[in-house]
């Protein structure tokens, strides 16, 4: 079956920079988007970041500048490199990719979370 799996998180001080990582594996077809989505503690899970097939990026605005979405499509993973964080960016971040399992099917899958945490 289809997996994402997200790695990279960790504690990290105001300031400070991590790479998270999401790999995608299983019977895939094709990859559309692939984004990254966050969910604080006592928070709703927002929009941090999403990228297409072809590259084109969108960011929540509290992250424009700060972070950067990237994607191999060969690899099949997506990658979300994090600077000058803050602690307000603490939160468990979780991949998202809307994955064509064959060429008839399009679904949309999550990963089981990675936790920043920004403090010192």
């Amino acid at each position: 079956q289809v997996q994402l799996v997200e790695s990279g998180g960790g504690l990290v001080q105001p300031g400070g920079s991590l790479r998270l990582s999401c790999a995608a594996s299983g019977p895939i077809f094709s990859i559309d988007g692939m984004g990254w989505y966050r969910q604080a503690p006592g928070k709703q899970r927002e929009f941090v970041a999403r990228i297409t097939h072809t590259g084109d990026t969108k960011y929540v605005d509290s992250v424009k500048g700060r972070f950067t979405i990237s994607r191999d499509n060969v690899k099949k993973m997506t990658y979300l490199e994090m600077n000058s964080l803050k602690p307000e960016d603490t939160a468990v971040y979780y991949c998202n990719a809307q994955i064509r399992p064959d060429q008839w099917s399009l679904r949309d899958y999550w990963g089981q979370g990675t936790q920043v945490t920004v403090s010192s």
